[in-house]
């Protein structure tokens, strides 16, 4: 698992890739939520996920009511195929967003 992020114009850009599990979560939890901190809007592009289970999820969830509460934005864009799968799953693609109309990231 890797997160990349940057920050330009007050949106904070985070791209993750591989395993976003268990095994991953409180690693990724101490690189995206000080996300929240480096812009008014938070960007995550979830395009070369490859695979989520809950605690990836939970984290997703968390991540957006921590940004609600500071009053930013959250938006999840390029959907993987195994983030597509866990939203469905869990029919929560509406809560996100739906992650057939978000646009790409650019990288």
């Amino acid at each position: 698992m890797t997160i990349s992020i940057e920050a330009s114009n007050g949106v904070c850009h985070a791209c993750v890739a591989g395993e976003m599990t268990i095994y991953h979560a409180a690693e990724m939890k101490g690189e995206l939520l000080p996300c929240l901190e480096r812009g008014t809007e938070v960007e995550i592009d979830l395009s070369e996920v490859s695979e989520m289970d809950t605690a990836g999820f939970q984290l997703l969830l968390l991540v957006k009511r921590e940004a609600a509460n500071a009053g930013k934005s959250l938006r999840l864009v390029a959907h993987s195929p195994a983030t597509l799968e866990v939203l469905d799953l869990f029919n929560m693609a509406a809560y996100f967003g739906d992650p057939v109309m978000m646009p790409r990231a650019a990288h």
